[in-house]
């Protein structure tokens, strides 16, 4: 059983850090760096440690953990209602402080180092998707503007590639070359796409990325 509890708002700069006990009486405020924040925690008696789900809140709870510290983390969307005043990191910490203590908060489970490599896979591969969609797009949109008209879909794109290599094409010599740039880059990513599904087969499937 811990006697005090931790509320952290991070932030690239600086961390506002609140302590409380575990009834909520505000007992410390402080605003440190990376440095001292884990120098802080790591003198501190071990105590509950609150984060807001963040991009470095799952590494920040494993190391607390590692300090023997209970980490919890808290969506953003729990936190946000008790914002009591403008947004910034002291407002912030007071919220995340306040979200923690009730007693029908849901916390998000802390994440290993292996968990978050594999959603960063997985994040990966929906970038290259979006960016080969981006593509697809681009060159239907061009060649609408001289008459040619493609459904949506990947399926469609080796239609327009006969196109554009047919010799008797009817474009412009500038709109085919133009054309024929993002069908390559269409082409480098599909292959991309395959190697980061091979890879994720290799790998367990991790719920909730």
């Amino acid at each position: 059983m811990y006697d005090t509890m931790s509320a952290v708002a991070l932030a690239k700069c600086a961390f506002q850090l609140h302590v409380a006990s575990m009834a909520g009486e505000l007992k410390d405020r402080k605003k440190l760096t990376a440095v001292q924040f884990r120098r802080y925690m790591a003198d501190a008696p071990k105590c509950v440690v609150v984060f807001e789900a963040c991009g470095s809140a799952h590494y920040w709870a494993r190391e607390m953990m590692a300090l023997g510290h209970e980490a919890r983390i808290i969506p953003a969307q729990f936190v946000k209602p008790f914002v009591k005043r403008h947004k910034n990191d002291r407002n912030d910490a007071e919220a995340i402080l306040v979200a923690a203590q009730r007693p029908e908060m849901r916390f998000t489970a802390v994440k290993s180092e292996d968990q978050q490599a594999r959603a960063v896979v997985f994040r990966a591969r929906e970038r290259l998707v979006h960016q080969r969609t981006e593509l697809v797009n681009a060159v239907r949109s061009t060649l609408y503007e001289y008459g040619h008209t493609f459904p949506v879909g990947l399926g469609h794109v080796k239609r327009i590639a006969e196109l554009i290599e047919a010799p008797n094409c009817d474009l412009p010599a500038l709109v085919v070359t133009e054309c024929q740039d993002p069908l390559a880059q269409i082409a480098e990513k599909t292959e991309r796409i395959k190697a980061k599904d091979k890879l994720m087969k290799r790998i367990r499937p991790v719920s909730a990325l």
